[in-house]
């Protein structure tokens, strides 16, 4: 098999592994409307802020989410919205 497409097919396997979690999907789904800090998903989803940064952490190092900073604030947004056709 081609060296090639097996990166590709690790790729993704990766990447879908990265939403294996029901609050992952979740987030995704809440950003995906509008970026957010980690205070609004922690009032959103009631979980708290440490659990979801660790779940924030998982997506961006898989390149689902990004960053921007402002102030003392993190704001996270989707890298490319189009994941949310994926998990629709």
């Amino acid at each position: 098999m081609n060296i090639l497409i097996d990166d590709v097919e690790e790729h993704i396997a990766n990447y879908l592994k990265s939403l294996g979690q029901v609050v992952r999907v979740q987030i995704v789904q809440i950003i995906g409307g509008r970026e957010a800090c980690v205070c609004h998903l922690e009032a959103i989803l009631r979980i708290r802020q440490a659990r979801i940064s660790q779940h924030l952490i998982a997506l961006r190092k898989a390149g689902i989410v990004k960053t921007r900073r402002e102030g003392r604030h993190i704001f996270y947004k989707l890298e490319n919205p189009k994941i949310l056709e994926l998990i629709d």
